[in-house]
């Protein structure tokens, strides 16, 4: 079988950079067969930079790539989801061109998978097609305890027709919104959904959700008196929203995404619960939302598991993991270059179940090769 050797100016496996004198062995069909020595005079292909298993995008919103550059930058989160809740809809054409689109910028900047959040089936036949692997998370909402059996059936329903396409290139679980839009009893129910993993969830995105978890403060409330939603029946717990719902997940492993406003704190008390928790940062999309970066080297000394994301084109201006990296370089120039590659691939398939196949060379998987120099752009 036909055998491709690559050397570039460093290796990186999933969890360490080798060092220039490193040859990269694959077979044609992308199967990593081996890593060796280089030894001068053996015919392989040189690079000209660091050759990188593909990058797993653990947070995106592929069916919102119509809205690129719909809504303004830096309006607080509130603001930003009123503009997603009333401009989302449109012509189904444009929907479905935007988001073929938006998979081939992914797929050409070295993304080989995707954690996706789905409302709908809108995104089912671009997933079909089988280019990139996805984990697609049917996305569950209803901030009022009364629907939360309505709610939960229609994304049910919705799960269902995932579920169908469910294989070597797409798997697919039900998962709560963020805790501003999930009621205490649709909590409850997306718990105990049987064979249903990894969960996701956005947390701690904006100070607004803390206010209203502590206090029933906030412009939160604004957000629910616009669109007719009555929350007398909600309670505030007096504690952070992380604090009132993790505990509800604590057999499952779940994905913490955002995460802007988590303090040491939140740190500490979900490291206490048992659940597996990963921290997916998506830095682009909290700048352009809230124009502030969670506290990184927080989460870097605290030992958490960590992620990346690029969030969806109404909240960035590209989906591009090698971006986000960029991003958290320069306002975090100490970061080693090293650990942010492994967040971006041996982390990501870790926490989408998918180690075997995707995040790192080792022998017999099939990862996809990127070529990162300036930028990054897929070879294999």
């Amino acid at each position: 079988m036909k055998q491709f050797k690559l050397k570039g100016k460093d290796i990186f496996d999933g969890e360490r950079l080798l060092g220039p004198g490193k040859v990269l062995t694959t077979s044609a069909d992308g199967v990593i067969t081996e890593i060796t020595d280089y030894h001068p005079g053996e015919e392989v292909q040189e690079l000209d930079g660091i050759l990188c298993p593909g990058f797993v995008n653990t947070h995106c919103h592929l069916e919102l790539s119509h809205m690129k550059g719909v809504i303004p930058e830096k309006t607080g989160l509130p603001a930003f989801l009123t503009q997603v809740m009333q401009s989302r809809n449109g012509d189904d054409h444009l929907i479905r061109t935007a988001m073929a689109a938006a998979e081939q910028a992914m797929w050409e900047s070295g993304i080989a998978a995707v954690g996706d959040i789905s409302n709908s089936t809108v995104s089912l036949a671009q997933k079909q097609q089988q280019r990139l692997y996805y984990h697609t998370f049917v996305e569950c909402m209803g901030f009022v305890d009364a629907g939360a059996t309505a709610r939960y059936n229609y994304s049910m329903e919705v799960l269902r027709a995932f579920q169908a396409a469910n294989g070597p290139f797409h798997q697919s679980s039900i998962v709560p919104h963020a805790p501003y839009s999930v009621s205490k009893t649709l909590f409850g129910m997306l718990a105990e959904t049987p064979d249903n993993t990894p969960f996701s969830i956005h947390n701690q995105e904006c100070a607004a959700e803390n206010e209203l978890y502590t206090a029933k403060t906030g412009d939160f409330l604004q957000f629910y008196q616009q669109f007719g939603i009555d929350i007398s029946s909600f309670s505030a717990p007096g504690t952070n929203s992380l604090e009132a719902y993790l505990p509800v997940f604590s057999r499952n492993k779940i994905l913490l995404v955002h995460n802007t406003y988590s303090s040491a704190a939140d740190i500490r008390f979900v490291q206490q619960q048992p659940v597996e928790a990963w921290w997916c940062l998506c830095p682009q999309a909290n700048l352009y939302i809230e124009n502030r970066l969670p506290d990184i080297q927080l989460f870097r000394q605290s030992g958490c598991n960590i992620t990346l994301g690029t969030d969806s084109l109404a909240s960035n201006h590209q989906l591009s993991v090698w971006d986000e990296i960029k991003t958290i370089r320069a306002h975090y120039p100490d970061i080693p270059l090293e650990e942010m590659l492994r967040w971006a691939t041996a982390n990501g398939a870790r926490a989408l179940g998918i180690q075997d196949r995707y995040g790192s060379f080792r022998p017999g998987t099939t990862p996809g090769i990127v070529l990162i120099n300036h930028n990054s752009k897929r070879i294999i």
